[in-house]
């Protein structure tokens, strides 16, 4: 198995033999799971690569496997990255599909709720402490406003978070934002979005900002000056940044369309609690992520320019933000007790 660095959220140790329910974040790339105590910490948490398992259940039983929980978990909640819209749940960025119903009897659960995963990582805003956040743009905010979380993975994922009246929990929003059409803004891009829609038809913001996104933009450019791509995957794009003149462009189209995109967000849902970036592609750019290019497009919205100003933006740290979402939020676990008819996609 391909594992990271266990995380466990609480300090106490662990003993096998409580109450365990199980969590997944199931992306095109990787699955990460663990297992929630009866306190509501994370334990045993292990991320596995997809292309080693042939889909959602040999994964989570191979999970299972190597934890070896006793007892067995009865109840579950996967965040999984694709829309959710009945019991068939098929993965946008991956071949993998699954019937809930039929997961759910297979890893022996009672009960299997199964949400957006970015819906999981806006269950998580209300219980990330200060330790979890990077600020990249400080601003006052509204507490009591929306908030938006938006991140490249392998695809590129958005959910909001809206507040809740007099005390109530708040309720998440499940989207398909990132699926919104690629908005050009500069010539290059314009160029770029010619060369896309040649290959897809259709162009969302997705085919550009995100993993997977970053190789197309990178290879679309390669073709509009003539040049031969020399990576075909984020990583060897980034590798190459160095000594490649389209792969560091790459970099900064990609960084300005999401600050633009994250502006166009933060308008869209009046999100003045906060803008949030996660999902694994910003960490591992490091110090190549241009920030100063997303900023000067986040902020480039003329007339409304003060209004995004005035919302704070923040890079989640957190190492498994959207497990410790699925384990902390009481709407989770009420769907996967049967009690309130499975809002947000859940089945079970």
């Amino acid at each position: 198995m391909g594992k990271e660095k266990s995380f466990r959220s609480t300090g106490a140790a662990v003993s096998i033999g409580g109450d365990w329910r199980l969590v997944a974040d199931v992306g095109g790339t990787r699955s990460r799971f663990a297992l929630v105590d009866e306190a509501g910490g994370l334990a045993h948490a292990l991320s596995l690569a997809n292309a080693d398992y042939s889909g959602l259940g040999e994964a989570a039983e191979a999970y299972l496997r190597e934890v070896a929980p006793s007892p067995a978990p009865r109840r579950a909640a996967f965040a999984v990255a694709t829309p959710i819209t009945g019991d068939r749940v098929r993965l946008t960025n991956r071949e993998w599909s699954f019937s809930t119903r039929q997961l759910q009897r297979r890893l022996g659960l009672d009960h299997l709720t199964v949400i957006n995963d970015f819906t999981a990582l806006a269950l998580a805003l209300p219980y990330l402490g200060a330790e979890h956040l990077r600020s990249l743009h400080s601003a006052t905010g509204d507490p009591s406003a929306p908030r938006v979380i938006l991140g490249p993975g392998t695809g590129l994922g958005v959910s909001a978070l809206i507040p809740g009246d007099d005390g109530e929990e708040p309720t998440p929003v499940a989207t398909e934002g990132g699926h919104r059409d690629f908005a050009a803004i500069t010539e290059r891009e314009w160029a770029v979005h010619q060369v896309l829609a040649r290959r897809f038809g259709r162009v969302s913001v997705e085919r550009v900002v995100s993993g997977t996104g970053m190789v197309y933009l990178y290879q679309a450019l390669c073709e509009i000056d003539g040049e031969a791509a020399v990576a075909d995957d984020a990583a060897a794009v980034v590798a190459v940044s160095d000594r490649d003149a389209r792969a560091r462009e790459t970099l900064r189209i990609f960084a300005a369309q999401l600050g633009a995109f994250a502006g166009d967000l933060a308008l869209t849902l009046g999100a003045r609690g906060g803008v949030y970036l996660a999902g694994g592609v910003i960490p591992r750019l490091g110090e190549r992520f241009e920030l100063a290019l997303f900023l000067q497009r986040y902020l480039a919205k003329g007339r409304f320019r003060s209004y995004v100003e005035s919302i704070p933006v923040a890079l989640v740290t957190h190492s498994w933000p959207a497990l410790a979402g699925l384990a902390a939020s009481p709407r989770v676990w009420r769907a996967a007790a049967g009690a309130d008819g499975g809002g947000n996609g859940a089945t079970g």
